[in-house]
């Protein structure tokens, strides 16, 4: 697979063209931000811890039938990707209060929620990607009636098997976020699944196992990282 051009560089990753226009590298980087994009620095190896569990968990949503953008892992950074045309909506789906949930509607961080809420942002970097509701993703043309439905509809696979996945592992999956983008006629998962898109807490310690440690100043981020690829990687 011949790598071409950069066709788009973000905060976390740079997209390369190649000889088949149906898919693309992505590229992992060692950059941390945060707070959209107001906190930034850098890991090394982080590239490459985020490319080999995205990987993994890529296949494992994979095998549970819900359709990724994931082609090949082709070294430590690099990942093969389909060429996707995106969708301007993050779908966000909480299990447990954390993060701006209980910032926003003072709801203490930690809390079980009776079940699983999914929200919708806006991507839009220069508005700090607004949360919506499903009219508003709508009306603003960001998705269709029915798109909206089978964003969440797959967000939900995807929580049914990763909360399993990670409940074996000892980790506890509080929420996360996705990003979807149309193939072929077909709506996929794209971007990543990562730390840096998923809150991972310890079963038993509820330490953080994201980029919260970074977020919030609580050092070890590399470690927390590690623990992820090793128990992500880890036979069941």
């Amino acid at each position: 697979m011949k790598k071409g051009d950069k066709l788009y560089e973000g905060k976390a990753k740079i997209i390369y063209a190649t000889d088949d226009p149906a898919l693309v590298i992505q590229f992992f980087k060692n950059s941390l931000t945060a707070f959209n994009g107001k906190k930034t620095g850098e890991m090394e190896m982080k590239g490459a811890f985020n490319n080999a569990i995205s990987s993994a968990l890529f296949q494992v949503v994979e095998a549970a039938g819900v359709p990724t953008h994931f082609a090949e892992k082709l070294s430590e950074r690099e990942m093969l990707v389909k060429r996707m045309q995106m969708l301007p909506v993050e779908v966000v789906l909480r299990n447990v209060a954390a993060g701006s949930m209980s910032k926003r509607l003072g709801i203490k961080e930690g809390t079980p929620l009776a079940f699983p809420v999914i929200e919708f942002y806006m991507k839009n970097d220069a508005l700090d990607d607004p949360i919506l509701n499903d009219d508003l993703a709508v009306v603003m043309d960001l998705a269709t009636r029915d798109q909206v439905a089978l964003l969440k509809h797959r967000a939900h696979q995807v929580n049914d098997t990763l909360s399993k996945f990670f409940d074996d592992r000892g980790v506890r999956l509080v929420d996360f976020k996705l990003e979807f983008g149309m193939f072929d006629g077909q709506m996929m998962v794209g971007d990543e699944i990562t730390p840096d898109t998923c809150r991972l807490w310890d079963k038993e310690t509820n330490s953080h196992l994201d980029k919260d440690r970074f977020r919030r100043d609580l050092g070890d981020v590399a470690e927390a990282y590690q623990i992820i690829l090793d128990r992500v990687t880890k036979a069941s």
